[in-house]
């Protein structure tokens, strides 16, 4: 139950940090990239049944 919840979360936090402002252009892809190493994170915790 808590996985796929878990999983929107953290699809929805790695829209929200995509670089689309003004201000955060010269952020590059920092941001995305540790949420993305998150969500794969859990996803690999999901498939082997740990969550």
């Amino acid at each position: 139950m808590l996985g796929p919840i878990l999983i929107v979360i953290l699809v929805l936090a790695l829209l929200g940090a995509l670089p689309r402002w003004s201000h955060s252009r010269t952020w590059g892809y920092a941001p995305t990239g540790g949420v993305g190493l998150i969500l794969l994170v859990v996803v690999v915790l999901l498939v082997l049944g740990r969550i």
